[in-house]
C-alpha cells in the first residue's frame, strides 16, 4: 500500500477546501458543523441549498457513470472527497439527499428500466429530490429478511401494507425505497421486492420517534392500502434482496466517521489541557494522559483500516468483512471517546448548550447520549463479528 498522494490528488483537495469555505456558513466551524445555532428548518434549507451546489458540480453523484449524472470518479477520488467533507463536518448521508445518492441511486442504476433512470436519476444527481429508505421494521431490523409488510399483486399496481421504522428524515422526503413481501410462502430472502414510493401517496402515516437527545431524526410509518403502480416496481418482482443488496462499487470506508472521531479528539486534548471539571490540568493527569495517548492510537488505526478499503476499492477488489472491521472498530471506539469526554468534563458536562457553564458547548452530554445507538445502528456489532467470522476467518455459522 503507497501512503503517498499524487500532485492531482492533492490538487482536488485543494479545489474541495476552497469550494467548502465558499459555501459553508461563516459560523460553520464555531456552532453551525455540530447542529448548534441551526434550527431545524434552517438545517433542512441549508442541506437543500447546499445539496444543490454539489449537484451543479456534478459532486452529488460523482462516483456514478457520466451518462446518469456523475463524472465517473474513482474510488480513490471519492475518498478523498469524503474525506475532505468529513474535516469540516459534513456528512452527506445526513442530508436530505443522501438516501437518493447512496443508496437509491446505485440500485436504480444496477436494476433499473430505462424509463426509471430517465424519471428518476436526474433530479437526485441535480440534488433536487429527497428519497427516505423504507427498509426496517419493528420486527425486521438485523434480520431484515423477515419483514412483514405486504405488497399484494392487484395486476396493474400493489397494494402495500405494514409498519416500518427507523425511517431517517422520511417526513421530508418525496420518495422513499421500500422493501415488501409480496410472495409470503416463498423463503424470506426470496419473496420481496423493492417498491420505488412515493409519500405523498394516500394511506401513509408519520410517528415521529423522539431520541435521548431529544431529537425526531427517524420516523415508524404505517402503510394502509398504499397504491404503487407496477412501473415503480425495481428489478424482478420476488427478487427485490438481490436489487437491495448489490449497488455500485460506492467508498465504503467510513472515512466522514472517522473525520468526526479525530475531530472531537482534537476538542478533547485541548479541554483536557485547560483542565476544566475540577481537574489537574494534562501535564499533571497521568491516568488522564494515558487514555488519551490509547485514543489516539485508535483513532489513527481507524484511519488506516478507512485507507485500506478505498485502496482495495481502487484496485478493482470488493471489500467484504473489511468493512466489517471497520465499522465495529470505530464504532466501539467511538463510545470510548465521549466516555472519556464526560470524564474529562466532570459535572460541567451534563451542561447543554446555552449554560453558564458549559464546556465543549455541551457536546460532552450530547455525543455521550447520541453514541448510544452506533453500535446498533447500520448493522450491530455482533452481525459484525458473525461477517468477519464468517466471511474472513471462514468461520461456519453457529460455531
Amino acid at each position: 500500500m503507497d501512503f503517498r498522494w499524487s500532485k492531482e490528488d492533492d490538487a482536488f483537495r485543494r479545489e474541495v477546501r476552497g469550494f467548502l469555505a465558499q459555501e459553508l456558513p461563516p459560523n460553520w466551524d464555531d456552532d453551525a458543523g455540530d447542529g448548534e445555532g441551526l434550527d431545524a428548518e434552517e438545517k433542512i434549507q441549508f442541506a437543500k441549498r447546499f445539496s444543490k451546489k454539489l449537484g451543479e458540480r456534478k459532486w452529488l453523484c460523482a462516483s456514478w457513470p457520466e451518462e446518469y449524472g456523475g463524472l465517473s470518479w474513482s474510488p480513490m477520488k471519492q475518498f478523498i472527497f469524503n474525506e475532505e467533507l468529513g474535516k469540516r463536518r459534513i456528512d452527506l448521508s445526513r442530508l436530505s439527499m443522501g438516501a437518493g445518492v447512496l443508496i437509491v441511486g446505485p440500485s436504480i442504476i444496477a436494476h433499473g428500466t430505462p424509463e426509471q433512470k430517465a424519471r428518476f436519476l436526474p433530479p437526485i444527481a441535480r440534488g433536487e429530490a429527497q428519497w427516505a429508505q423504507l427498509y426496517s421494521e419493528p420486527n425486521a431490523g438485523s434480520d431484515l429478511a423477515s419483514i412483514e409488510t405486504t405488497a399484494d399483486d392487484m395486476g396493474d399496481y400493489f397494494l402495500v401494507n405494514g409498519w416500518k421504522t427507523w425511517s431517517s428524515m422520511a417526513e421530508k422526503a418525496q420518495w422513499a425505497a421500500m422493501l415488501a413481501r409480496t410472495d409470503r410462502k416463498a423463503p424470506k430472502h426470496r419473496g420481496i421486492s423493492y417498491l420505488l414510493l412515493d409519500l405523498k401517496s394516500p394511506g401513509i402515516h408519520f410517528f415521529p420517534l423522539v431520541n435521548m437527545c431529544d431529537v425526531a431524526h427517524f420516523n415508524t410509518i404505517h402503510l394502509e392500502n398504499v397504491v404503487v403502480p407496477k412501473n415503480c416496481l425495481l428489478g424482478e418482482q420476488n427478487n427485490g434482496w438481490r436489487a437491495a443488496t448489490s449497488t455500485l462499487n460506492l467508498e465504503r470506508s467510513f472515512i466522514r466517521h472517522v473525520c468526526n472521531g479525530l475531530q472531537y479528539f482534537d476538542e478533547l486534548m485541548k479541554t483536557a489541557k485547560q483542565g476544566t471539571g475540577g481537574r489537574k490540568p494534562l501535564e499533571e493527569n497521568v491516568l488522564l494522559r494515558q487514555r488519551l495517548a490509547q485514543l489516539a492510537i485508535e483513532t489513527h488505526i481507524s484511519q488506516l483500516f478507512a485507507y485500506r478499503i478505498a485502496w482495495m476499492q481502487e484496485r478493482g477488489n470488493k471489500p467484504t468483512y473489511e468493512t466489517s472491521i471497520q465499522k465495529l472498530f470505530n464504532s466501539e471506539m467511538t463510545q470510548r471517546m465521549v466516555q472519556v469526554g464526560m470524564e474529562i468534563a466532570g459535572l460541567h458536562g451534563q451542561l447543554t448548550l446555552g449554560s453558564p457553564h458549559q464546556v465543549m458547548k455541551g457536546k460532552a452530554q450530547l455525543l455521550y447520549r447520541a453514541q448510544r445507538a452506533i453500535t446498533i445502528g447500520g448493522g450491530t456489532s455482533e452481525i459484525q463479528r458473525n461477517l468477519i467470522g464468517q466471511r474472513g476467518l471462514g468461520l461456519p455459522k453457529g460455531s
